[in-house]
This record gives structure tokens, sequence and C-alpha cells, in this order.
């Protein structure tokens, strides 16, 4: 069974408490139970990792390219949260492990809050992007990872 990995960025271990208005109730752990019953279903094994630190994302990133060329991996949903649109470093570390397929996700519509949001450093080099959907993005992504692993699906 392939695994599917999903990566969040700094403050996502608020959601629930951080601007409810913006973000919802539902908690990162809720999120992330959720992502695994989903992955499930579509076949898939499903890793959790959360961390506020860019260095620990893109060791992830790394580490999810070498799991993807090993044929463990189909591959990840990340949402980079603020790291988006400031991290040239996670740019560069998603550029590096293609083909592995990254889908890009925001719980808000970026496009339409603060104009610092509307850039996304991440978008040239992800596969897909699921922008505005709430948490339900993660759900989106995970589909999307999936019939890309599948094809025929």
């Amino acid at each position: 069974m392939k695994t599917l990995l999903i990566l969040n960025g700094p403050n996502l271990n608020l959601l629930g408490t951080r601007e409810p208005a913006v973000y919802g109730a539902t908690t990162l752990a809720e999120v992330e139970a959720e992502c695994v019953a989903h992955g499930q279903r579509l076949g898939f094994a499903v890793e959790c990792f959360q961390s506020n630190h860019e260095g620990a994302l893109i060791d992830r990133i790394q580490d999810a390219g070498l799991r993807f060329k090993a044929g463990e991996l189909a591959g990840v949903v990340f949402n980079a949260g603020a790291l988006t649109h400031t991290s040239v470093a996670l740019f560069d570390a998603i550029s590096g492990v293609k083909p592995l397929p990254v889908i890009e996700v925001h719980i808000s519509n970026v496009h339409a809050r603060e104009a610092f949001r509307h850039h996304s450093y991440l978008s040239p080099a992800a596969a897909g992007i699921v922008v505005g959907f709430g948490t339900d993005g993660y759900r989106l992504a995970i589909e999307g990872l999936a019939r890309k692993a599948s094809p025929a699906a």
C-alpha cells in the first residue's frame, strides 16, 4: 500500500482556535483523522506532519522525494501556511524532488484576502492547487493525488 504525506506548516497547529471565521472550527487533529480515513478509503496509508519550522518541512519534502523514487510514497498534500508567500527554499525543495506530485492546499481563498497572500512561491512547483474549500480542501487534494497515482481510476 502506497502512502500519502500530509504536511502542514506554521500555525496550522492552531486550527480550530485561530481566526475561526477564516479557518473554521475544525482542529488539526480532526483534519488529520479525516485525511487518514479518506486516504484509507482510497487505498492509501496516510502520514501527517506539522511543523512551525521551515527546515523541518524541507527535510520532510526531501525525504518524500526519496520515498517516491523507492515506490513507497504516492505524493504530498502541503499546506505551507504563511511560508507559501515567503519561502524560496520550499519552492527549491519541491522542485528538487520532481516528479513527486505535491498538491498545494489553502483552507481560505487566499486571493480574496490581503494582497501579500495573492502570490505563492510554491504554485509553480506544485502539481496542483486547492484553494478556498475550507478543510475539505485536504480531501479534494487527496482525491487528486489518488487520481495521479492511479490514472485509470
